[in-house]
């Protein structure tokens, strides 16, 4: 009888004390059977909620009153509180009180975990049981299988003829071999220590024995944290040698950890790290130590003769070492506080031994407060700059010792949810204090009379600055669809400075370098008020197999001059880095930061373009010219640091700027933008870019040129190309490669190939890279791989050597 509904009481009863009975002592025993499961009988009573009702199912039922059994037979299936069992055929004994079920048993755990067994024979102790080909499939899609399995004393389970994979099996062919497996005579779980134990075992790798291991030992796929040994790396650089790297793990708490790693380099010696990493219920943080004592400081000699990276100066051979931490806590849910702060012996400790977390060129120590809520913005925070460099803090170029302190910088921001007489009004804080202990000047060789012309990036010293500032403006929408843009907008800056002798004599001799004026001053305010009007006029364009958005745009904004400008009055330490091209042509203010701020009557014209067609390209365009139609040009005064020579503003009517760009459904895509001279249209500045993304090759190019500006830092044309190729050789298989070269000093900056396999269980890198000086032409080698096996670990180099040419 399928689906048989016990309808007396009598029956009814029965069914549910054996079925129960049954279903109780094959989820209790058999489940924990899988060291992927871990549970014991308590847990496993746990996942079934009470008062659940149990179904049973199955085509025949019978009851056998003498030998006390109780057999369901054809399509047995039983549900309670979530788990599953399904098999031909299920026997209790209630004298023995054992139960065994056959027949292409399935186990479906409420946590989605999958038991198979062609027989299942167990005790209702839930201590002692045998398990015959026993197959199973946890969540995490970690897969265990053996010829036999017994549990002993609830503790132990030991799998006899065992595999192990976190392969998936391939659905086209089942019985092919996975990427890896481990084979094992015995594999022996430990459910109090969770730990999973291989003897007598070998690794297999695409069916083929890779190695033999007597014994080892790894946590419980579904352990998160366990202490014990990770899985080792290696690496190599040229002035370190081969590195092997050992890490520990220690596992203190559900909360907070403890990484001890030591790594031996056949040059330098011993490498100690430490990381402690604790979580809260409102965030968390990290602390890192690291240290060594270098045994060979004489491998990091360039070739002038120069110990560029050894340590600090006046101490080349000696202990070097860092101390870095990071954390984020939530104080509600509108406020965050954070911070990252690197303490090293040396600039460049952390990136030559390549630190996780704290090897970038430039990092930024800080700590910070930061809330947002609605409309509101709101950040401050402490900084301080660290260049990593293989230069000699005592050599002119040097940047790490001329780094300011950053204390403090604000930001807030504040946009009214009402509009203001229609439109949209919008507030604006910004201020900083900043405090460095060495000038910050470079000097550079002018093109005409090789005169050095000098530049103060920053002045030895302190300056302050608050800046506030408001803007209002409303888009009105013409019948003929014409948008005009009203805008007005206030600012106001205060500012102090006080600058060291040293700072003082530097910009007396820039300024008369430049023939300007020597007008530093103590302090300062300053506003500026700016009236504008943008307009714009988007025309649609449709044919048969496309549409197009030409978008015709002029602005014009009138306002005073900038203060203090053709002097070097006030400082510029936000406002450095300046690029005019298309995506600044529209700005009101083009500058980059707050230390400077535009000033005059301006007009930027130009258009918009976009196109779509229906057979899946796209096409974009901006073109445009700016003009100074009365008052100083901000950008044609020189401040400290020249920002505005050379920059196509620096003239009555600008350069020409422009960008083109195509995307295609087949994977092609490019771009070119550019700057031209607005008289003979020759090329200021230029990129052109080139992609194609598809199988199974993906390629990219990439070409800039930068017009020598020596006025402002760079006295040589810039021409640079870089190269990249990836291929799939296979499904899982490619090879890949990038390339930089600088055309105009005819040197292969850096170069790398890279070779991979990746599929769902396990990812192979193996990478080769060259950085060269520019100047030296020295060349400095690296060569990285990574062995990922999912569950097991990772093997090999550390990640930001594999970085490296991606």
């Amino acid at each position: 009888m399928r689906e048989a509904v016990l309808r007396s009481h009598r029956q009814a009863g029965l069914a549910r004390l054996y079925g129960a009975s049954a279903l109780v002592c094959l989820f209790a025993c058999a489940v924990p059977l899988a060291p992927a499961l871990a549970q014991d009988v308590t847990d496993m009573a746990t996942n079934v909620p009470s008062g659940s009702q149990m179904l049973l199912a199955a085509d025949t039922l019978v009851y056998n009153n003498d030998d006390q059994t109780v057999t369901a037979v054809g399509a047995v299936q039983i549900d309670y509180g979530g788990n599953k069992l399904v098999a031909q055929r299920v026997v209790y004994n209630r004298n023995t009180k054992r139960m065994v079920a056959s027949g292409a048993v399935e186990i479906i755990n409420s946590d989605g975990t999958k038991i198979n067994s062609e027989h299942i024979d167990i005790t209702d102790d839930f201590a002692d049981g045998f398990v015959n080909a026993l197959r199973v499939e946890t969540p995490e899609k970690a897969y265990f299988a053996a010829e036999s399995a017994e549990r002993m004393g609830g503790v132990l389970t030991t799998f006899h003829n065992g595999v192990y994979t976190a392969c998936e099996p391939c659905e086209d062919k089942p019985d092919k071999a996975p990427t890896w497996r481990v084979k094992a005579r015995k594999i022996i779980w430990n459910g109090e220590k969770k730990t999973v134990r291989f003897e007598n075992a070998n690794f297999e790798f695409f069916g083929f024995p890779l190695a033999y291991l007597p014994a080892f030992e790894i946590a419980d796929p579904t352990v998160k944290r366990k202490s014990g040994f990770l899985i080792p790396g290696i690496n190599y650089k040229t002035d370190l040698g081969f590195g092997v790297k050992v890490p520990y793990y220690f596992a203190l708490s559900p909360t907070y950890d403890l990484t001890v790693t030591g790594t031996g380099y056949t040059k330098q010696g011993f490498l100690g790290e430490a990381e402690w990493r604790q979580r809260f219920n409102n965030g968390e943080y990290t602390l890192k130590m690291a240290g060594i004592r270098q045994e060979n400081p004489e491998e990091f000699i360039n070739s002038s003769g120069f110990n560029v990276d050894s340590g600090a100066d006046g101490d080349p051979n000696k202990f070097r070492g860092m101390m870095g931490t990071k954390g984020q806590f939530a104080i509600n849910p509108r406020w965050n506080f954070g911070w990252d702060v690197l303490l090293q012996s040396d600039k460049n400790f952390s990136r030559t031994y390549s630190i996780d977390g704290f090897s970038d060129v430039t990092h930024q120590s800080t700590i910070y407060l930061t809330g947002l809520d609605g409309r509101n913005y709101f950040d401050v925070r402490a900084m301080r700059f660290e260049v990593q460099e293989n230069t000699l803090a005592s050599d002119p170029s040097a940047r790490a010792a001329q780094q300011p302190w950053v204390l403090p910088s604000l930001d807030y921001a504040y946009i009214p949810d009402m509009s203001v007489a229609g439109g949209q009004l919008s507030f604006n804080v910004n201020a900083r204090v900043i405090s460095r202990d060495r000038l910050d000047q470079a000097f550079e060789t002018a093109y005409d009379d090789s005169t050095p012309v000098e530049r103060v990036r920053g002045i030895e010293g302190q300056s302050s600055r608050l800046t506030a500032e408001a803007e209002w403006k409303r888009t009105f929408t013409t019948d003929g669809g014409l948008q005009l843009t009203p805008l007005l907008a206030l600012r106001g800056d205060a500012g102090y400075v006080s600058a060291t002798s040293n700072s003082l004599a530097a910009i007396n001799e820039m300024a008369t370098n430049l023939g300007v004026d020597d007008n530093m001053r103590t302090s300062l305010s300053r506003y500026m008020a700016t009236a504008g009007l943008e307009m714009r006029w988007p025309v649609l364009f449709s044919m048969p197999s496309s549409s197009h958005i030409v978008e015709p745009m002029a602005q014009v904004f009138v306002r005073p001059n900038e203060q203090y400008v053709g002097g070097l009055a006030v400082p510029n330490e936000d406002a450095q880095s300046f690029v005019f091209d298309a995506s600044t042509l529209f700005e009101r203010d083009k500058f980059s930061g707050y230390d400077r701020m535009e000033g005059g009557t301006r007009a930027n014209v130009g258009f918009r373009y976009s196109g779509a067609y229906d057979n899946g390209w796209s096409t974009n365009a901006i073109f445009g010219q700016s003009y100074q139609l009365a008052g100083q040009n901000s950008f044609s005064a020189p401040d400290l640091v020249n920002v505005g020579a050379y920059s196509g503003l620096d003239k009555p009517t600008s350069d020409y700027v422009g960008l083109i760009g195509f995307n295609s459904p087949s994977g092609f895509s490019g771009s070119l933008s550019g700057r031209f001279d607005e008289q003979s249209f020759d090329v200021r500045r230029a990129e052109v870019k080139a992609a194609y993304s598809g199988l199974p090759i993906s390629l990219s190019a990439k070409y800039a040129f930068i017009q020598a500006q020596p006025l402002y830092g760079f006295t040589n044309d810039r021409h640079e190309v870089t190269l990249g190729a990836s291929t799939h050789l296979a499904e899982n298989w490619r090879v890949f490669g990038t390339g930089t070269y600088n055309l105009e000093q005819n040197v292969l900056v850096k170069d790398g190939v890279g070779f991979a396999y990746n599929d769902s269980c396990f990812t192979y890198l193996m990478t080769f890279s060259e950085s060269r000086d520019s100047i030296t032409k020295e060349v400095s080698q690296n060569v990285g791989f990574n062995l990922s096996f999912r569950t097991l670990g990772d093997f090999g180099t550390s990640q930001s050597s594999i970085d490296t040419i991606q």
